[in-house]
């Protein structure tokens, strides 16, 4: 479902890289499978070193002017890329975007959406939230594209951050620019034991 979800995204052009962060199942043979058959499916394997070293490796290999997450198990709705696409194009100044995000138990029941601050609804920097307390950012790590420019301008993500390199690139791509959420469910994240 998650690799599908991605090749049949409406009205773009994509490469998707996948990073097999040394799996001990049947995925890597079924990684290579789709990648025969869809030249659009670029497979890289690596013995297991973590999420920020497989985003590192993932990253390293991006021919195309932006950078989308997803995360296994997880879905993109069918507008999702193209949605955060359009919104990139139209504000030159944001360099990163991200989408609501509706959050999934084990089982495919419906949790809780998030959809951020209204104020990032409009491009903005990503600031502490007077009201709240909170900073805003984006919903969910995986429902973020950046621009793979900006990625590079302030270094993409760093090794050193096993846990929290989702803010740690974050808090580095708001320095280049600004911040936007399409204020649409575009993102579905699969809570899973464990």
């Amino acid at each position: 479902e998650s690799m599908d979800s991605i090749l049949s995204q409406e009205g773009v052009d994509l490469e998707f890289i996948v990073v097999n962060d040394g799996s001990t199942d049947n995925s890597g043979k079924i990684l290579d499978e789709y990648a025969q058959k869809d030249n659009r499916v670029r497979v890289f394997h690596q013995k297991n070193q973590g999420l920020t070293k497989a985003l590192i490796t993932g990253c390293a290999q991006v021919r195309g002017k932006y950078i989308a997450r997803q995360d296994a198990g997880d879905i993109s709705l069918p507008r999702r890329l193209i949605s955060q696409k359009k919104a990139l194009d139209k504000n030159p100044e944001v360099v990163f975007v991200s989408c609501w995000t509706e959050f999934f138990g084990p089982e495919w029941e419906p949790l809780y959406v998030v959809k951020g601050t209204s104020q990032v609804s409009s491009s903005s920097y990503i600031l502490k939230d007077e009201q709240n307390g909170m900073f805003t950012g984006p919903t969910a790590h995986p429902s973020v594209m950046f621009r793979k420019q900006g990625y590079w301008a302030v270094g993409g993500y760093r090794k050193e951050f096993y846990y929290a390199q989702d803010w740690d690139l974050w808090y580095r791509l708001a320095e280049a620019g600004k911040f936007l959420i399409v204020p649409e469910i575009l993102y579905r994240f699969h809570l899973m034991p464990g």
